[in-house]
């Protein structure tokens, strides 16, 4: 009986709570994001001409920096280059409910949302060279027959 070794991969997350926009405005800018190595995130954020580019900039940063902080603590190898934006998502934070006058000494309520972003880097794992000998052969499945049904009556 043979073990298996799983390695597990490390994340490292920043999060800025209680921002003063959308959740779904935030969330225009961390799809851009999601999936994209570190550098060229920061980039694509960089150029992005949206409100919420700073912000989620910032915390794209802290994240890279908590993963070289907690790595030299822990005495991890953890390579900066090879990080890429596993997560980036943007939560529905409290509401403020505001009132706007309205006509005939009226008033109207509307809500201010608040988004709390959270932004997870991981380090990308090194493809193996060697193939496996299982990844490399395709097993054939057996072909099903095609079944025949009797018209109803």
């Amino acid at each position: 009986m043979s073990k298996i070794v799983v390695e597990k991969v490390r994340e490292f997350r920043a999060e800025a709570k209680f921002q003063r926009t959308s959740p779904q405005k935030a969330k225009l800018v961390l799809d851009m994001i999601k999936g994209l190595r570190v550098e060229q995130a920061i980039n694509t954020i960089h150029f992005s001409t949206k409100k919420m580019a700073p912000i989620i900039e910032k915390v794209l940063r802290s994240a890279i920096q908590n993963a070289t902080y907690v790595s030299q603590e822990q005495g991890l190898d953890v390579d900066v280059d090879n990080l890429y934006v596993r997560t980036a998502i943007a939560n529905e934070g409290p509401r403020m409910k505001r009132i706007r006058p309205a006509p005939m000494g009226r008033a109207f309520r509307y809500q201010r949302r608040m988004a709390h972003i959270i932004v997870t880097v991981a380090e990308k794992k090194a493809v193996d060279s060697t193939p496996k000998a299982e990844t490399t052969t395709a097993k054939k499945l057996p072909a099903k027959k095609a079944a025949t049904k009797k018209a109803a009556k």
